[in-house]
């Protein structure tokens, strides 16, 4: 009898632990019997997962978040080589959370000789550090990327690469406008703007304040609106706290089946810029995107970004489909003034509905294949040559 696969797989944080779960779901349709052992979340672990540690030990941003936890993370880097280092499994792979998977493939691959070394999404070289693809083949087998133009900075540096597709496509329910309005007792016409001013502390410090001032001048322009937040449940004192006596009380929904149907039922949109751009998208929302940066990081950013878009929709098309209010534009009445205008004007809402369908289809929209398929092709074919080197 042929052993069962196994699989070593490593995510760090939400998006990672969805693509994990797309990855070993496609896998187990011609593998039912692999084995997966790793560092994952809720949706891997429903897939089969053993996790080492529970992935949110993982989950940190800024460093005044991981300073405090810098030895427990190394620990944790040191256990993780050490056991692929022991399972020898048929391949690791590692999905985004470069800082921690790029460490621990350094520590282990020196010692896991015939293990093919797999990254799930590409560092974005296209944006800036471009040399960092260099850096990145000298230590990885094979990379899947979600975006369509990623792979010829890796290929040229002799690191082989898949477009795989983005997982916000995989999506199937796209959201339910009524039920959400029936919900939080809205009217059918009843205008609901969507906040979306980011899921980091250091976000939400410097958004939330500017999107609530825009947010305020919208209100004067369209007196029935009611502004909507999807946000985490642990940032729900902090966002109750700010719009304390502040006469706007935004209606706050934490869970990922309100958030769309709110996407649904919404308007239009402001978002911090991010991969929520995308699920605005495929909710069919007209949306905005603002961002601002400290002084310092804003100064660095000019010099280092060498895309002239930062939104995905706008880089996938070339073109300015979602406007971009950015650092010195991310003020209030830059903001108010187009989302009032994206509210009344029904031909720039239809044509960047129009848009999203041109940008989504370029990310796997339609495909026969699902990117968590495609990735799951791509994984088992890595294995095979590795296997049976031609």
């Amino acid at each position: 009898m042929t052993a069962p696969l196994r699989i070593f797989i490593i995510a760090g944080e939400a998006s990672g632990d969805l693509l994990g779960g797309n990855l070993m779901r496609a896998i187990k349709l011609t593998h039912p019997d692999a084995q997966f052992t790793g560092v994952g979340g809720r949706r891997m672990t429903e897939e089969g997962l053993t996790s080492l540690f529970p992935m949110e030990e993982l989950s940190v941003m800024g460093l005044a978040e991981v300073l405090p936890r810098a030895l427990a993370i190394l620990g944790r880097i040191r256990q993780t080589a050490r056991e692929i280092i022991k399972q020898k499994p048929d391949a690791v792979i590692t999905i985004d959370s470069p800082d921690f998977c790029f460490r621990v493939v350094k520590k282990a691959r020196p010692k896991s000789k015939g293990v093919p070394f797999i990254h799930y999404v590409a560092p974005s070289v296209w944006a800036w550090r471009p040399g960092r693809a260099e850096k990145v083949s000298k230590f990885l087998d094979h990379l899947l990327t979600l975006l369509p133009f990623e792979p010829p900075y890796f290929e040229k540096h002799g690191l082989a690469a898949t477009f795989v597709g983005h997982p916000v496509v995989e999506r199937e329910n796209r959201g339910d406008g009524d039920r959400f309005r029936r919900n939080h007792g809205l009217k059918p016409d009843q205008p609901i703007l969507c906040m979306l001013p980011g899921s980091r502390m250091s976000e939400l410090s410097r958004l939330l304040d500017k999107f609530c001032d825009a947010a305020d001048i919208v209100l004067r322009n369209k007196h029935n609106a009611v502004i909507v937040i999807p946000t985490l449940p642990h940032l729900k004192d902090t966002i109750d706290k700010f719009f304390h006596g502040k006469g706007i009380n935004p209606i706050l929904v934490y869970s990922e089946e309100e958030k769309f149907d709110c996407f649904a039922a919404s308007v239009i949109a402001i978002a911090a810029s991010g991969t929520v751009s995308l699920e605005l998208a495929v909710s069919d929302t007209p949306h905005i995107i603002a961002y601002k940066l400290s002084p310092i990081s804003a100064w660095w950013a000019k010099r280092l970004i060498k895309t002239p878009y930062v939104n995905l929709v706008n880089i996938l098309l070339k073109r300015p489909v979602v406007p971009e209010l950015l650092l010195d534009q991310c003020e209030p009445v830059p903001m108010s003034k187009e989302l009032l205008r994206l509210m009344g004007d029904k031909e720039s809402r239809v044509a960047q509905l129009m848009d999203f369908r041109e940008a989504l289809i370029k990310i796997g929209l339609g495909d026969p294949e699902t990117p968590g398929q495609k990735a799951a092709r791509a994984v088992l074919g890595v294995i095979e040559k590795w296997k049976n080197p031609s």
